[in-house]
């Protein structure tokens, strides 16, 4: 499935469901959120997000613990941050490297997403090739859609 069609999924869901969606975004810096707010009647489900791309942003804003940023331990509490920040009954959230250089001792490609839809927790961690960013985002937006998506279908 596109992008689109996960968004196309999320939305019926959320409404469905009456649920409301949130994200936080580091590495991604919005492009998730982006496309959640073009989503059919994203303005009925979709809360909003924090880019928190500084590491200050997650510690003082997200609640994330001071330390490291690409662990799957800073992806859960970004999204717990988010969904209790903005009132959302779910989240997505993603942290990791982009490229084209490694940080944190972790290579390009590595990405953690967390997914909270009400009290269900998922951390999902991506091992994503090569060192293009663009490439990266892209396929980091994709996976994080379609897991936020059957996070909703309770899959």
């Amino acid at each position: 499935m596109s992008s689109d069609e996960h968004v196309g999924r999320i939305a019926e869901l959320a409404g469905k469901q009456e649920l409301t969606v949130a994200t936080a975004e580091s590495l991604t810096s919005g492009l998730i959120a982006t496309k959640l707010g073009a989503g059919p009647s994203a303005s009925q489900w979709f809360r909003g997000t924090v880019v928190a791309y500084q590491e200050p942003v997650k510690f003082d804003v997200l609640g994330v613990p001071e330390g490291p940023v690409v662990t799957a331990e800073c992806a859960e509490q970004m999204v717990r941050g988010v969904v209790k920040l903005l009132g959302a009954d779910a989240g997505v959230s993603v942290t990791g490297v982009g490229g084209p250089d490694p940080e944190e001792g972790e290579e390009p490609g590595t990405v953690y997403v967390g997914v909270l839809v009400r009290d269900v927790l998922v951390v999902h961690r991506l091992d994503l090739a090569g060192d293009d960013p663009e490439r990266i985002l892209e396929e980091t937006a994709e996976r994080s859609l379609r897991y936020l998506a059957e996070g909703l279908a309770g899959e």
